[in-house]
C-alpha cells in the first residue's frame, strides 16, 4: 500500500504493509515459527523509536533466504523485507546474543525428545576449511594453495553444536582446537570427553593432550584411520561431526566463507542449526534433495548398519 502524503515528490512516503507471506522454500512453516517466536526479542517502544514496520517473521524469513540460497544481501525479492533492515537485525541479534540463546534453548529441548540429558558430557571435535571470496584478511592455508578460513565445530553425540569458532585458514588444528576449547567447562560442565582425528593428536605433537587435561579438564581421545581401507569410510564418533558439516553444507550460504567478518560466519553456522532444530521440534524433516544427497545418505545408512 502506498500513501501519498503531500503534494511534492520529496514528501512521498513508503509504507510496506504485508497481506501474504510470501512462499520459498527457505520460509519458515507455521510450526516453525510457533516455536522460534516465544525466544526472539521484541521491541520495547517506551524505551524510544518507531514500531517495527516488517514483522519479526518476515526479517528472519530474509535472513533464512540469505543462508539457504546464497544470494547477496541486496538481491533479496521484494516481497521480503529490504535488506537493510534485514542485514540490520541480523547483526543486532548477533552482537547481542540472541543466536546464542535461541540455540542453547533449542539444543537443551532437542536433546530430551531424544531421551537425552540436556547437559552433554562428551563432544566432537573437527575443523573444515573453506574457499574465501577473496578478500585480503584472508590467509593461505598451510600445505594448499587455497586462499579462505577455516570452520571449527564442537558438537554433541548427537550432531548439535555446542561451540563454533572461525578463524584464518593458516592456524594449525591444534591451535584452533585450544580457541574452541578454552572455557569449555564453564558453558557444559559435565564435558569431560572429546573425540578429534589423528590430525590434533600424532607423534610429533601431543601438547594438546596436556594443554586439555592441566587447563580444562578435558580428557582427548584420537580416533585414528585404518590405512588398509581405501576410499571412504564411517569411523567412530568421528562421523558425528562431518554429518553435522554436511547438514552445514546444504545452505549456499555456508557452501563458501562470504562473511567479512568471524562473528558473522559464526552467526551464520548458528541460524542454520537454529533452523534445523526449528523443524525437529515442529516436528518436520528437512530431507535431501538431489539424486546426490540422497545417494549420500543412502551410503552412509548402510555403512552404518553393517
Amino acid at each position: 500500500m502506498v500513501i501519498f502524503a503531500g503534494r511534492a515528490p520529496a514528501k512521498i512516503i513508503y509504507m510496506c504493509v504485508c497481506f501474504c507471506k510470501p512462499c520459498y522454500e527457505t520460509s519458515l512453516t507455521d510450526a516453525q515459527w510457533a516455536v522460534i517466536e516465544p525466544l526472539l526479542p521484541l521491541r520495547d517502544l517506551r524505551r524510544g523509536g518507531r514500531p517495527l514496520m516488517f514483522s519479526r517473521r518476515l526479517v528472519l524469513d530474509t535472513v533464512l533466504y540469505v543462508l539457504g540460497t546464497g544470494c547477496a544481501w541486496r538481491l533479496v525479492p521484494h516481497d521480503l523485507a529490504p535488506w537493510d533492515v534485514a542485514y540490520r537485525w541480523f547483526r543486532s541479534w548477533a552482537a547481542d546474543g540472541t543466536w546464542d540463546r535461541v540455540r542453547d534453548a533449542w539444543r537443551d529441548r532437542v536433546r530430551v525428545a531424544d531421551g537425552r540429558d540436556p547437559e552433554p558430557s562428551a563432544a566432537v571435535l573437527d575443523s573444515v576449511g573453506e574457499v574465501s571470496s577473496g578478500r585480503r584478511e584472508h590467509r593461505l592455508r598451510r600445505g594448499k594453495r587455497v586462499r579462505g578460513r577455516k570452520r571449527h565445530l564442537l558438537v554433541d553425540t548427537c550432531g548439535l553444536v555446542l561451540r563454533a569458532v572461525v578463524h584464518s585458514a593458516s592456524v594449525q588444528d591444534r591451535a584452533g582446537a585450544k580457541l574452541v576449547l578454552t572455557g569449555i567447562r564453564d558453558l557444559f560442565p559435565r564435558v569431560g570427553l572429546v573425540w578429534v582425528d589423528g590430525g590434533y593428536v600424532n607423534r610429533v605433537d601431543s601438547g594438546l593432550i596436556r594443554w586439555a587435561a592441566d587447563n580444562e579438564n578435558v580428557e582427548i581421545v584420537a580416533v585414528p584411520r585404518n590405512a588398509d581401507v581405501k576410499g571412504f569410510q564411517v569411523l567412530p564418533r568421528r562421523w558425528v561431526v562431518e554429518r553435522t558439516f554436511s547438514w552445514l553444507g546444504r545452505c549456499r550460504r555456508l557452501a563458501r566463507d562470504y562473511e567479512r567478518k568471524t562473528a558473522h560466519a559464526e552467526a551464520m553456522i548458528k541460524v542454520a542449526m537454529i533452523r534445523l532444530m526449528a523443524a525437529r521440534l515442529a516436528g518436520e524433516t528437512i530431507e535431501p534433495h538431489g539424486p546426490i544427497e540422497a545417494e549420500a545418505a543412502r551410503r552412509l545408512t548402510d555403512d552404518l548398519d553393517h
